[in-house]
């Protein structure tokens, strides 16, 4: 058997960059109070953000402004973002300073990882993955994020009734993503023509969106509810 075959899944593909002083700031001044440690194991929700709520968990959300900007419009929400790559968590940990958003709790480590050790099965309200990679090139589509293996152990962490929310700007990957989803047990696409949904107004329109739009570029949202009682 190839060495394919034991590749484990991946949420990220490891690159190189350093904190400007800014994003180490905001490292140093706001990670022990708003970051988690995969070592640490099971999360408490309520030790954590120190209530009970609506629990919303994004993986890969890049320097952290359209997920500081989500927060910032649900403070009734508690929202889990885990993003592997450290000058992406040190602005996303000044963004929030600076709109005084305090409703975020975020790890710098791979989410499956994460999700396999600490977080609860059935205990998520949301699950949202906005643009990730989409390795366009055909020979390198077996790199990408979404894929059967990986939707399947996502539903487990959903409420019943939870969704899944996924948006891509590739139309190739969006397709892919529609196919892998539609069959995935125990989801259900929330698209009433079984396809893809508008933006729905949660998710915030990006200026990197804003500038593929008024170059005709497309963007596409997926949204799976989990089955169940």
């Amino acid at each position: 058997m190839s060495d394919t075959a034991h590749r484990p899944i991946r949420s990220y593909v490891l690159r190189m960059g350093r904190l400007t002083s800014g994003q180490q700031r905001a490292w140093d001044q706001y990670w022990p109070r708003y970051g988690l440690l995969h070592s640490d194991g099971p999360l408490d929700y309520r030790e954590a953000f120190g209530r009970e709520a609506p629990r919303v968990l994004e993986i890969g959300f890049g320097m952290g402004q359209s997920f500081v900007a989500m927060a910032a419009a649900a403070p009734d929400t508690d929202f889990i973002g885990i993003e592997v790559h450290r000058p992406g968590v040190g602005k996303m940990l000044h963004s929030m300073a600076e709109r005084g958003v305090e409703n975020i709790r975020v790890y710098c480590h791979d989410a499956v990882e994460v999700l396999r050790d600490c977080i609860a099965p059935a205990s998520l309200d949301t699950i949202q993955i906005f643009f990730p990679d989409p390795w366009h090139k055909k020979r390198h589509h077996k790199r990408r994020l979404i894929q059967p293996a990986f939707t399947a152990e996502l539903v487990r962490y959903l409420k019943p009734g939870g969704v899944l929310h996924l948006a891509t700007d590739w139309e190739n990957y969006a397709e892919q993503m529609l196919e892998v989803l539609g069959a995935t047990p125990g989801l259900r696409n929330l698209a009433p023509d079984g396809s893809y949904v508008p933006r729905p107004p949660q998710r915030p329109l990006t200026k990197f969106e804003q500038r593929g739009e008024r170059l005709g570029h497309g963007v596409w949202d997926l949204m799976f509810s989990r089955l169940g009682d």
